[in-house]
This record gives structure tokens, C-alpha cells and sequence, in this order.
């Protein structure tokens, strides 16, 4: 196998929703702890960031409301019934302080923004977020109409 495709990242699932909804800063990569039947449902694409938010516990991060299909052939320990259940996300320290310390910021919180494999484990990726008003909703909207008509206009040339 090759060095390139051996770093290859994967990206399973993505929260394009975000974007739209929120001002996404700063960003940040966990690892995730998972089980066997988890691991193999993202591995298949199945699961959903659409609500998905980080929350500090005891000095550890949480992502809840991800919501992860449960893998149809798992048995015993690696099968989990409960697909809402909170991921321990992996990440330093300093990280830790770095989101604790954005998350305090008034109309901030940490969302999830995609999950992908690298190197054969599940990476999320994290975003700290300010919710966007209406019309900043109106404005990103008229900057992608305006990007998809001048693309239009020079792919008809």
C-alpha cells in the first residue's frame, strides 16, 4: 500500500448544516472512543452528525445527540442498543482548556462538523460556533447564488 493512501483521510459524515447556521472559528480533531459495533456502523457510513454538540465533563469532552446506527451482526459486548449514547472524545489537555475556555464565551458552544477515518480510526472534527442571525443566513445564501452563477456564466464561455 502506499504512503498516500495509507494517510488517506475518509470522510464518513459531515454536518454541512453547521455552516449555514452557525459562524464556525476555531477548529479542533478527537479521536473517539467507541465500541466494536460502532466502529464497524461508522466504518459503513452510518452515522448522523446533524445535532451533534460537545459538552465538558470532569475535565473530559463529550459529544452527545451523534447519533450512530447500531451494526445489524454485532453480538455481546460490541453490540449497543443505546445509538444516542455520549462518545468520550479524545483530545489534550490543552485542547480541553482551549474549548472550555471558548464554550464559556457568551453565544458560543462546540458543535460537531464532520467524522472521517484516518488511518483506520475514527476521527471527529470539532468547530467552536456562534449562532448566526437571520440576516447573516440571507447573506450567505445571496454569496452562493452569486459564486453558482458566475461558475455558470464561465463554464457556458
Amino acid at each position: 500500500m502506499a504512503e498516500s493512501e495509507k494517510d488517506a483521510i475518509k470522510v464518513v459524515a459531515s454536518n454541512r448544516r453547521a455552516s449555514f447556521d452557525y459562524e464556525l472559528t476555531e477548529r479542533f480533531d478527537a479521536g473517539v472512543s467507541l465500541t466494536g459495533g460502532e466502529i464497524k456502523s461508522i466504518r459503513s457510513g452510518k452515522l448522523d452528525l446533524r445535532d451533534a454538540f460537545v459538552q465538558l465533563r470532569g475535565g473530559s469532552a463529550f459529544l452527545l445527540n451523534a447519533h450512530i446506527t447500531p451494526y445489524a451482526k454485532a453480538t455481546g459486548f460490541s453490540k449497543v442498543d443505546d445509538d444516542h449514547r455520549a462518545l468520550r472524545l479524545l483530545l489534550h489537555k490543552r485542547e480541553i482548556a482551549a474549548l472550555a475556555k471558548g464554550i464559556e464565551q457568551k453565544g458560543f458552544t462546540a458543535i460537531a462538523t464532520r467524522a472521517y477515518l484516518k488511518q483506520g480510526r475514527a476521527k471527529i472534527e470539532l468547530a467552536l460556533a456562534r449562532g448566526k442571525k437571520h440576516f447573516d443566513k440571507r447573506e450567505t445564501i445571496a454569496k452562493r447564488d452569486s459564486q453558482r452563477d458566475i461558475a455558470r456564466a464561465l463554464s457556458s464561455d
